[in-house]
């Protein structure tokens, strides 16, 4: 256990403090607005799941037990790379308050936590402060004195995905999986597929490894490429923009990231805070999902953006695999419309979706139509899909069509 632990941590958004966490005896954890933010008509959003059902802000919280709040929870990392920070940080992965205290200064979206002294002072870190971030500086591992274990990225079956700064910003970047083949070359043509039909989606780059800094010297020996994906949250001048995934909009822990809610839910929520226009840029991504196999688009892969602070939107586009490619029986990581089938489209299915979404079914197949016309056609012309290996890239297309073809 590390020495000096806090007994409270403070919670800025946007550089302004809001709130506070307090670690509580037999180690219960309880999140407080701080007044000011609450007074504050103009406030900026913290998370949608602190939204009331009038619009108003819920200030009634409960303490969790060794966990953090789930809000909080999810802005950790999981699986390897959360017990390998958890490690260094001489804290067990489950303590999710110390493990939040080491790694406050670089969390997703505009959210920092420092820690507060026992006067009520909090000890506020700047994490952007020794930023190489013009067009000539390297892809570095960002986490501030971490230096990755080779057997960490190995372990790894999905491939391990890590913060960078360099050419020219922020990144996540993508290591190659030690189980499966080509992962990163499979996500980045997905993702310029998914351009092609005009879904928004970062920056991308496929980077051979060894022009990552701050990796263990024994990963340039793993063959591929990483794929570096730029950080929609970060501005070129390193400012931040605000954002949270669908398992904190819902308040549920990433452990129920592929339960407790359907894409239907999903579709509410976009329904009411980001319009029209959100729920079909929502509804093209979902049948775009089906199309290319990929069933891991749980609650912590959908996320919103706040560009002004307050209103939000669809954030980018991002994990998007054709998972059917190295899982052949996979599923669809949410229930869509009752089912889970990622090999076909129906219009019964599009129905009961509609109907759970308060959608026109109408509106809704016209998408369904037209994303799949406008996929198989960007699929033809893609010259991104050379760098997939051959079997990817032939398991990815043979689903393709027979997906497209249950769609009548």
């Amino acid at each position: 256990m590390t020495t000096n632990q806090p007994g409270a941590l403070a919670v800025r958004l946007h550089g302004k403090r809001i709130g506070v966490i307090t670690r509580l005896a037999g180690d219960r954890h309880l999140f407080a607005f701080d007044e000011a933010y609450v007074n504050d008509n103009n406030r900026p959003t913290l998370s949608l799941s602190f939204k009331s059902s009038s619009g108003g802000l819920i200030t009634s919280v409960r303490p969790y037990n060794v966990r953090l709040p789930p809000f909080f929870s999810n802005l950790l990392p999981e699986g390897h790379l959360r017990k390998y920070l958890a490690a260094r940080a001489s804290v067990k992965p489950a303590r999710e308050f110390f493990l939040l205290a080491a790694l406050g200064a670089d969390l997703p979206g505009a959210i920092t936590v420092t820690a507060v002294d026992a006067a009520g002072d909090d000890h506020h870190r700047d994490g952007g402060a020794d930023r190489r971030d013009d067009a000539r500086s390297p892809l570095r591992f960002s986490l501030a004195g971490v230096q990755l274990k080779f057997s960490a990225i190995m372990e790894a079956s999905g491939g391990l995905t890590i913060p960078a700064d360099g050419i020219g910003g922020s990144w996540i970047v993508k290591l190659p999986s030690a189980r499966f083949e080509g992962v990163p070359e499979n996500e980045f043509a997905m993702m310029e597929l998914a351009r092609g039909i005009g879904i928004p989606v970062p920056k991308l780059k496929l980077v051979p490894i060894k022009e990552i800094e701050g990796l263990p010297q024994d990963a340039g020996k793993m063959e591929g490429h990483a794929l570096a994906v730029e950080r929609f949250d970060r501005k070129p001048d390193g400012g931040r923009v605000h954002m949270e995934d669908f398992a904190q909009v819902f308040g549920v822990f990433a452990d129920d990231k592929y339960q407790k809610r359907s894409y239907a839910n999903i579709a509410q929520v976009l329904a009411a805070e980001a319009g029209e226009e959100g729920v079909n840029d929502f509804v093209r991504r979902l049948v775009f999902s089906v199309l290319i196999g990929n069933g891991d688009m749980h609650l912590k892969n959908w996320s919103l953006l706040y560009p002004d602070g307050r209103r939000s939107i669809l954030a980018p586009a991002y994990d998007y695999v054709s998972t059917i490619a190295h899982l052949p029986n996979d599923q669809l990581g949410l229930s869509f419309g009752g089912s889970k089938r990622i090999d076909i489209i129906t219009q019964e299915q599009i129905g009961r979706f509609a109907d759970t979404a308060s959608l026109a079914f109408g509106s809704v197949w016209d998408i369904v139509e037209g994303t799949v016309y406008q996929t198989l056609g960007a699929w033809k012309k893609l010259d991104a899909k050379d760098v997939m290996a051959k079997a990817v890239r032939e398991a990815t297309e043979k689903h393709m069509q027979y997906a497209a073809s249950s769609i009548k």
